[in-house]
């Protein structure tokens, strides 16, 4: 089973702002709903939370929840208390890919394990203020694709997508 990350990531490193995304862009929703579609998802408790409540669980994925709450409850997903167990049971739905999603300490972890094989990585040309950062990732990736959308009366800020793989 591929295990992928996927994130936009401000050119600060910033991922994340009180609870939620600091920028509002619809291509790249876009592009993580197809690109996630039909695949486990794997997030931290944050970062499910998130999610606006009319749309948790992700529709159309296996979405699976690693908190350290034991008795934490999210209505239409598994809850697990570890990356490994969560692993676990994404290749127990029989994937050939898994998405890991969120948020920061969720990234760390699988990175600084060696875990991670490829990289949805947006690049949101902008420099917010945040609370949330994602991890150097090192210089051990290759770019398989690229992307590039400027910004418009939708999109605030220009952003670059590339796949990145071991």
């Amino acid at each position: 089973m591929i295990i992928s990350a996927i994130a936009a990531v401000a050119e600060n490193g910033v991922i994340g702002k009180e609870g939620g995304l600091p920028w509002n862009l619809p291509d790249d929703m876009k592009f993580f709903q197809r690109t996630t579609l039909n695949h486990p998802v794997i997030s931290g408790r944050k970062s499910y939370e998130s999610i606006p409540p009319q749309f948790r669980p992700l529709r159309d994925r296996i979405n699976i929840v690693v908190t350290s709450h034991k008795h934490y409850d999210a209505p239409g997903a598994t809850v697990v208390h570890s990356l490994e167990e969560a692993l676990e049971a994404a290749r127990a739905t029989g994937a050939n890919e898994v998405f890991l999603i969120g948020g920061g300490q969720l990234y760390a972890e699988a990175f600084a394990a060696g875990l991670v094989d490829r990289v949805y990585l947006t690049t949101v040309h902008a420099k917010p203020a945040g609370d949330v950062f994602f991890p150097d990732i090192g210089k051990a990736w290759k770019e398989v694709w690229s992307e590039k959308h400027k910004a418009d009366e939708r999109h605030p800020f220009a952003f670059t997508t590339v796949v990145l793989q071991k």
